[in-house]
């Protein structure tokens, strides 16, 4: 790993935090991630399952956590499994976790081998009458692939059979949605990275660049600042191709007159960041340009402030759409006729902004929340309109990432990442 330790009261806090709903006699399992195959020997690079990281802080392959709190032997009431470490593993791997680095980084006590697993799960297993499987059940899933936790749950309910089987992601959905000051202070880390790259790229664009010249750019900031990479897979699309919402090819060069729009974050310590800017290749914004820039920029300031406790996500959504539906009149992309004759269920903005305005970030860059339940004090959202206009040959999207606060307006994660026109035109200028 890249970043800097992190303070292990944050997986304590978080393990406490979800066996005091768990059921009485039940156990919880969560796995790591698969290093996951190419072809021939190549593989994947790493990435951990956010959820054993939630509650561990564990960040490699073939790990195990199982969270028994009334277990009659008090040593395994927590318990780590781990991929057993040796001096022949450190030179031809790299240095795994030892039991005693496990403990500093998860606080947990008791740390096995994998090898003994089978062993100590069937002593647990005969101790209680629950256990808690991990499944996905996030409301943008769309899993093909086989994952380690599956292979894992199948063995489980096959050898034990008799047992009630519970789920621990609706609870996992809640802890995680609402962030500890630790989680907060690891996203703006990430945030003043994507800050880094964001600046790096400005003074760089000009015609001819290409897109990918950008993404590098990024790139270059983000890994000098122990940063792995990308939260998500980048979108710098220029002219036309900022109208493809997943535009990721980023192939194309960056023509004189043309925006660009980027949506591009780093992480940090497997925590998310998620920004959109829409810059001018040229570094200055025709007049037109300006007049939607600043109209998508109105409507992601006052979204902002509706994120408060209590809102709800979907009559949020609502009210953003009346927000938009102004700024459309004003620019003349919708006229009354437009607004009084659409279908409620496709509203007339749509035309132009068809995609939501928010939502819950983290460990996940499309973080776990329950929507249907009030927004809290401590969650973590993105804010991010757009308007698309494939007939002007632009798009322009902004976003930044928000903590809701107990009274007043979010505290903006991003706000010395430069979003203003003239600001903007500053730096690419100076």
């Amino acid at each position: 790993m890249k970043y800097d330790l992190i303070d292990n009261q944050l997986f304590i806090k978080n393990r406490k935090n979800f066996m005091a709903q768990m059921r009485p006699s039940s156990l919880a399992v969560f796995n790591s991630n698969d290093i996951y195959p190419i072809s021939a020997d190549s593989t994947l690079p790493f990435a951990q399952h956010r959820d054993i990281f939630y509650l561990s802080g564990v960040d490699q392959e073939e790990s195990i956590l199982v969270l028994f709190p009334g277990c009659p032997k008090e040593k395994h009431r927590e318990i780590l499994f781990l991929k057993e470490t040796n001096e022949h593993i450190a030179v031809w791997e790299g240095e795994k976790l030892t039991k005693e680095k496990a403990f500093g980084t998860s606080g947990i006590k008791t740390v096995y081998w994998l090898k003994d697993m089978e062993k100590v799960l069937f002593e647990l297993m005969t101790q209680c009458d629950t256990v808690y499987i991990n499944t996905n059940e996030h409301y943008r899933a769309n899993v093909e692939t086989e994952t380690r936790e599956d292979r894992f749950t199948k063995w489980l309910k096959d050898k034990y059979p008799a047992h009630s089987v519970a789920k621990s992601n609706p609870i996992l959905q809640r802890l995680r949605s609402v962030k500890d000051q630790i989680e907060l202070d690891l996203i703006q880390q990430a945030c003043n990275i994507t800050e880094k790259g964001f600046r790096r790229v400005l003074k760089f664009t000009k015609p001819g660049v290409y897109e990918y010249n950008l993404e590098a750019e990024f790139m270059h900031e983000f890994l000098n600042n122990r940063s792995k990479g990308f939260s998500y897979t980048p979108i710098i699309g220029s002219g036309n191709n900022a109208n493809v919402l997943h535009y990721i090819e980023n192939n194309q060069p960056c023509k004189a007159g043309d925006l660009i729009l980027i949506d591009a974050g780093a992480e940090y310590a497997n925590y998310a960041s998620d920004m959109t800017r829409t810059i001018p290749v040229s570094g200055k914004f025709n007049d037109r340009q300006k007049d939607v820039y600043n109209a998508v920029n109105r409507v992601k300031n006052d979204a902002t402030k509706m994120l408060v406790p209590g809102t709800l996500w979907e009559q949020y959504h609502v009210e953003v759409g009346k927000l938009m539906t102004s700024e459309l009149l004003g620019l003349g992309l919708l006229d009354k006729a437009d607004v009084q004759n659409e279908n409620p269920d496709w509203p007339a903005y749509k035309k132009y902004f068809m995609h939501g305005t928010s939502h819950h970030m983290g460990l996940d860059t499309h973080d776990y929340g329950i929507l249907t339940e009030p927004m809290k004090a401590n969650m973590v959202f993105t804010v991010e309109p757009g308007i698309y206009i494939p007939a002007e040959g632009f798009g322009i999207r902004l976003e930044d990432d928000v903590v809701i606060q107990n009274s007043g307006e979010p505290f903006n994660l991003m706000r010395n990442i430069p979003i203003e026109v003239e600001e903007i035109e500053d730096i690419m200028n100076s």
